[in-house]
């Protein structure tokens, strides 16, 4: 069977640099694009999930990863936190991206702006231990977000059962998921947006005087 437009559209090396997936720093300027992207990806479903919501009448499913109010980071401001910080690659965001989209599948969790932080840190803490070589313990992770190490290891664990700890991720599954966000640069309609809901911190935007810590390797 021929592979379909959507995995043979970005197979050009110079696809990942511009989206900034590339291992070496060298190869991209300033943050990744791949960032920018993914947060209009997950804004645009938030917002659609919740006109949803709102015009269906419909109760939100409450889990734990839902917060009682939003969380005043932006989506963009919290990634943009989280990789400074996590120091992680950026393909974990995209690994984390399709762990997500698994953990709604399986648990039909709508994404608002009540849940999508947690998630994210979760995600991406996932992501980078399976994936990178290096990475940060819970307790460094759940400064970056915002949250205790306490909550942060209950929503790991949530998570993990959630996705049936299945985290490993295919060439052409990567590729897919790459080339949807790529869509986000040309407005094209995204066929399958994924779903996200309110959080008890501030989340306040302190800068930043995180301590390191050990990396776990």
């Amino acid at each position: 069977m021929a592979p379909s437009a959507l995995e043979t559209e970005i197979t050009s090396p110079l696809d990942y640099i511009t989206l900034g997936l590339k291992d070496s720093s060298k190869d991209y300027i300033g943050k990744p694009q791949v960032l920018s992207l993914l947060s209009t990806f997950l804004e645009r479903s938030v917002q659609k999930n919740e006109r949803m919501l709102e015009t269906s009448q419909t109760k939100d499913v409450i889990t734990i990863f839902h917060g009682l109010r939003a969380p005043s980071l932006s989506i963009q401001q919290y990634i943009d936190r989280i990789f400074k910080y996590s120091c992680c690659s950026p393909s974990c965001f995209v690994i984390a991206h399709i762990h997500v989209d698994r953990f709604i599948q399986r648990t039909n969790l709508c994404l608002t702006t009540l849940n999508i932080h947690r998630l994210l840190i979760t995600s991406v803490m996932v992501a980078a231990k399976f994936m990178d070589d290096a990475f940060f313990n819970n307790a460094y992770y759940a400064r970056v977000g915002g949250i205790s190490t306490a909550e942060l290891n209950k929503l790991e664990m949530k998570f993990l059962f959630g996705v049936d700890f299945r985290l490993h991720v295919t060439v052409q599954t990567f590729k897919k998921y790459c080339s949807m966000l790529k869509n986000e640069t040309t407005g094209r309609l995204i066929e399958r947006p994924i779903q996200v809901c309110g959080i008890k911190e501030n989340w306040a935007n302190k800068d930043d005087t995180i301590c390191s810590q050990s990396i776990s390797r």
